[in-house]
């Protein structure tokens, strides 16, 4: 059987001015980086709300759900039917790749190429948005060192790095005179920056919300912005080039539009609006899909993306494996090729919830089962059972071995449901909702929660919030990606608990306020045996062994 990375470097890929050329965009429409990928320098669309497809899934487990991997493979398998579909992804972080989870382009025969390139440092975004956010802080530093003249007391802004590095998530700042402080490092896509690029609509917007960023406050209080320290129009320009969609193509030849890349766990996880929007203005379908679960990723695309945005999903597709569901179910990783159909029975209650969540947002729902090898005839006919018996639209999909051919039964539902729906949007809770009241909206309908408990900083910080301007502002939660809860151990679908909030940050920028649950963090670590060992040159110079 062939990697990954072997059917990747097979690939016979276009130049991208050809693939650019099958969705109407022209040579002067771009600006090359090499053969094979592309920025579209080109803002002129008009995107309606168009067909778009939302791909999330279960919580993701060790097992792996694929969830990538099916949406590139729908992209193709719409193409394959005659449809002019476009697949819009995030862009890998530095920091997985050189880990363990892997990158983002898919797998088998559902990739986008070339591969190598946009795991590693693609067209430079992530690079200029880690160089703008540091700008920032540097600038902060400068500041105070030559007098504080805005009179800065409490600094609410830190570093970022594209790494996984443990080690600085706790750091001191020896800046001279009065600015002596214990600061810390993010990875960067947890950087208010990164969200602000995947929101922002055009360069007048990108500069505003810059320069709306919460920065410090003063002695009595009050807040410092960006803007206030006048530093906005340097950041912008930093973010010049990184703000346009990246073009690619898939294994087969079909367009990919790949921008923006915050994570889900700790961000909103979410590709940028203005690559969805240029999607729907290029293509007739367009596949995209939000990080980790629908308790992540799925839920922030539609309570902050689709809000802010106006992007109206007409479908979602949860991912599944019978793996991942058997884990969930409490089968032992070390027997996952074991039939063990009680399992199954158990872990699909984690299932099932994913489909209420995206049905509450007034979605209808397909759930993709991503087949691997190991499944057993008698787990698969489980779960078509299940599937009848809870009347869910269902599909079998095997894009991984097959490419676009084996999401052809996905895609034609797709179409089907796409065709008669008409459904307006749901949110979970409303704007005018007071802060305490959103979070407790969204823990006990998406969660499963009970309610809600805080500490007594996340209290102090809540009282504060809902008596300044950025109360009605939507959240974005912080929690493990590992459980419907906040405690990474609880899987299936948990019941009896509350959620602990520890801490909650103004992102005002980007449009929200980012809610921390329990132990999560924001700057995660390598594990002992990182894929970085791995990763080298071959005797013809080609990047090798990234998974």
């Amino acid at each position: 059987m062939k990697s990954d990375y072997e059917i990747s470097r097979l690939a016979k890929k276009l130049k991208i001015k050809d693939i650019a050329s099958k969705i109407n965009l022209k040579e002067e429409d771009l600006i090359l980086y090499g053969d094979y990928k592309a920025k579209i320098n080109k803002s002129s669309f008009k995107a309606d709300d168009g067909n778009l497809i939302l791909v999330t899934s279960i919580n993701p487990t060790k097992a792996g759900e694929g969830k990538s991997t099916i949406t590139i493979g729908l992209s193709d398998a719409l193409n394959k039917l005659g449809k002019k579909s476009i697949v819009a992804l995030r862009e890998p972080s530095l920091g997985p790749v050189l880990g363990r989870k892997g990158g983002a382009t898919g797998g088998g025969y559902a990739q986008i190429v070339p591969m190598e390139d946009i795991n590693l440092h693609f067209t430079g975004d992530f690079h200029a948005i880690t160089s703008a956010h540091n700008a920032i802080m540097a600038l902060i530093n400068n500041h105070i060192f030559f007098g504080n003249e805005l009179g800065f007391d409490q600094i609410e802004f830190n570093y970022v790095m594209d790494m996984n590095e443990r080690a600085l998530r706790s750091i001191k700042i020896y800046g001279g005179k009065d600015n002596e402080r214990t600061s810390s490092f993010d990875i960067s896509v947890a950087s208010e920056l990164m969200a602000i690029i995947c929101l922002a609509t055009d360069y007048k917007d990108l500069k505003n919300r810059v320069s709306n960023i919460l920065i410090g406050y003063k002695k009595d209080k009050t807040p410092i912005f960006v803007k206030d320290l006048g530093v906005e129009g340097v950041v912008t320009a930093l973010l010049k080039d990184a703000f346009k969609p990246n073009l690619v193509q898939t294994l087969e030849n079909n367009p990919a539009i790949v921008h923006g890349g915050p994570f889900a766990n700790i961000a909103h996880g979410c590709n940028s609006v203005i690559a969805s929007k240029t999607a729907l203005a290029l293509g007739d379908y367009v596949v995209t899909e939000a990080g980790f679960g629908a308790d992540l990723g799925g839920e922030k695309f539609m309570n902050i993306k689709s809000r802010i945005s106006g992007l109206k999903p007409k479908l979602a597709i949860v991912v599944a494996t019978i793996k991942a569901i058997k884990l969930h179910g409490g089968q032992d990783e070390e027997s996952l090729n074991e039939e063990n159909l009680a399992a199954l029975e158990k872990g699909i209650k984690n299932l099932e919830k994913h489909i209420e969540n995206m049905q509450s947002f007034n979605l209808p729902v397909i759930v993709a089962l991503n087949l691997y090898e190991s499944d057993s005839d008698k787990e698969i006919d489980f779960m078509k059972s299940w599937a009848k018996g809870k009347n869910v639209e269902f599909s079998l999909t095997e894009v991984w071995s097959k490419g676009g051919q084996g999401a052809i039964d996905l895609a034609e539902k797709s179409i089907d449901l796409i065709k008669n729906n008409n459904n307006d949007i749901k949110y979970t809770y409303e704007n005018e909702d007071d802060l305490d009241l959103k979070i407790e909206k969204l823990a006990k309908a998406i969660y499963g929660a009970d309610g809600v408990d805080y500490s007594d900083h996340a209290r102090s910080k809540l009282q504060e919030i809902k008596d300044s301007k950025f109360n009605k502002l939507p959240i974005c939660v912080a929690k493990t990606e590992k459980s419907l809860s906040d405690n990474p151990n609880l899987k299936g679908k948990p019941e009896g608990f509350n959620i602990l909030v520890q801490d909650l940050k103004i992102r005002s920028g980007a449009g929200f306020i980012v809610v921390y649950l329990n132990k999560v963090l924001t700057m995660p670590g390598l594990n002992k045996n990182p894929n970085a060992l791995e990763i080298d040159l071959d005797q013809d110079d080609n990047i090798i062994n990234i998974f």
